[in-house]
């Protein structure tokens, strides 16, 4: 069991952080906050793939007089999914001019590299905290590598300068991210803001400086802490980097909230970001969400695309199954489902497997064992495979978990 580090502890919403609650997936909009109606759809259809928190832009007055709307629609479509709002520039502005959005959301992101510059940016920040102590909202103080608060860098740079042997210049800008989170932190809390109700992040994208970052910032304070790489990527790219640093860090016990910052495709369906950040916490072993398939990659046995076909359908099934069985059978969402290629290592996977199934390789006898908890209870052959073991999966789940009250 992964010991997780201790932090204050808060409610963003409905939703538990830090302590020792469950690490939070995140994710965030990517439709123009003023359309309402894009927005309600994309908010739903994160928060059905499992997002615990939501993050939307509010960038301008459109978009900030959107939000009491968005939250009352989602409201009425039963979606109570926490709204965290991102200001950058003019929050303090639109936090003002708009109070009901300031009520709505129930966290708000300050990045003090861009809340103000000169002589207003504490200013600026304390009125944005002042705003969330007021209604009762923690905040997320969110430096960033990508638009750092350029003053304090200078500053940091100055003094390395004058040093006899001086640092190399990354290692002054890691610093400065940790210094502008903390320094901002304790702003906040000189303003009103309670402990508790600060979390911290300090995003890179690069993995080893990411890695380096947050061990420094944890090793600073107890603030509640962000786990995120910025900027990712695309595709496998993004999946890999994101997986790197934040698994190493979530190994240490460092991180409270997490959010995968994939570059969707083009059109690209913006849930995938949600099912990584699951699928990472469940095979490190931090939280379960959905029962995972074990499948082989195929090799020379493996010819045929049938065993490809099946398990990606039974992984499909068992995520669409998944909201259903929460609500009868408790831990069936820590399952582990084997579809196995060929008789090589099929029967035994299976074995290992809550339930699993070997189908036949290349040239093997077309039959397809099944497996229950370590036993063979049948064996299942024709073009009804498929039917057959979804429909085993439903009664092994009903039999395994039915005593266990959701």
């Amino acid at each position: 069991m992964i010991s997780r580090r201790v932090s204050y502890q808060t409610m963003i919403g409905n939703v538990r952080i830090g302590g020792d609650a469950p690490v939070v997936v995140q994710s965030m909009t990517n439709t123009d906050t003023a359309d309402v109606a894009a927005t309600v759809q994309q908010i739903i259809q994160l928060a059905e793939a499992g997002s615990e928190l939501v993050r939307i832009t509010v960038n301008n007055e459109a978009a900030a007089k959107a939000v009491p709307s968005i939250h009352e629609k989602l409201l009425q479509q039963n979606c109570t999914t926490p709204l965290v709002g991102d200001f950058h520039y003019n929050g303090h502005r639109l936090l003002q001019a708009v109070p009901e959005m300031a009520q709505a959301l129930a966290k708000y992101r300050i990045n003090p590299g861009n809340v103000g510059f000169g002589e207003k940016q504490d200013m600026q920040f304390a009125q944005m905290v002042e705003i969330a102590c007021a209604n009762n909202k923690p905040i997320r103080i969110g430096v960033n590598w990508g638009s750092m608060d350029n003053a304090l860098l200078a500053k940091l740079m100055d003094e390395n300068a004058a040093l006899p042997e001086p640092k190399e210049a990354d290692v002054v800008a890691r610093e400065a991210l940790v210094v502008s989170a903390l320094q901002n932190a304790a702003l906040a809390e000189s303003v009103g803001m309670r402990k508790e109700n600060i979390l911290l992040s300090a995003k890179v994208s690069r993995v080893q400086d990411l890695i380096s970052v947050y061990r420094n910032l944890a090793s600073r304070c107890q603030y509640a802490l962000h786990l995120g790489l910025t900027e990712a990527g695309m595709g496998s790219k993004g999946i890999v980097a994101s997986s790197a640093a934040l698994a190493v860090l979530l190994q240490e016990g460092i991180g409270d909230t997490i959010r995968i910052s994939l570059t969707p495709e083009p059109n690209g369906d913006r849930t995938r970001e949600v099912i990584v950040a699951q699928e990472l916490l469940q095979t490190m072993g931090i939280r379960n969400f959905a029962p995972l398939v074990i499948a082989c990659p195929g090799c020379g046995r493996t010819t045929s695309t049938y065993f490809q076909e099946l398990a990606d359908e039974i992984q499909t099934y068992l995520r669409a199954r998944m909201p259903h069985w929460a609500k009868q059978y408790r831990g069936a969402e820590a399952m582990n489902v084997a579809v196995m290629g060929c008789i090589v290592n099929g029967p035994g996977e299976s074995k290992h497997a809550h339930i699993g199934i070997s189908l036949p390789g290349t040239g093997e006898s077309p039959v397809a064992p099944v497996f229950e908890d370590g036993v063979k209870v049948a064996t299942l052959r024709g073009d009804g495979i498929a039917e057959e073991f979804k429909a085993r999966l439903e009664a092994y789940v009903a039999r395994r978990f039915g005593n266990q009250a959701a």
